[in-house]
């Protein structure tokens, strides 16, 4: 896939896609398990591919067991 075709995810998207607080997003990309990127600054906020996060969903749910959401 061309970088210009990728989509690509805030953290507000996650959290509405997972009904989770905004810091656990956070916290998820600072440990690296949800891989990111910064925007310049913090408050340029991060961006996740949307293949790293299906990766990242599929990885949690064949840890709990559970079907990937």
């Amino acid at each position: 896939m061309h970088a210009e075709q990728e989509q690509w995810l805030t953290v507000q998207d996650i959290t509405r896609r997972l009904q989770v607080h905004e810091e656990t997003v956070r916290r998820w990309i600072r440990s690296g398990e949800l891989p990111a990127i910064l925007l310049g600054s913090a408050k340029g906020g991060y961006r996740v591919r949307e293949v790293d996060y299906a990766s990242f969903i599929d990885q949690q749910a064949a840890q709990t067991g559970k079907a990937a959401a």
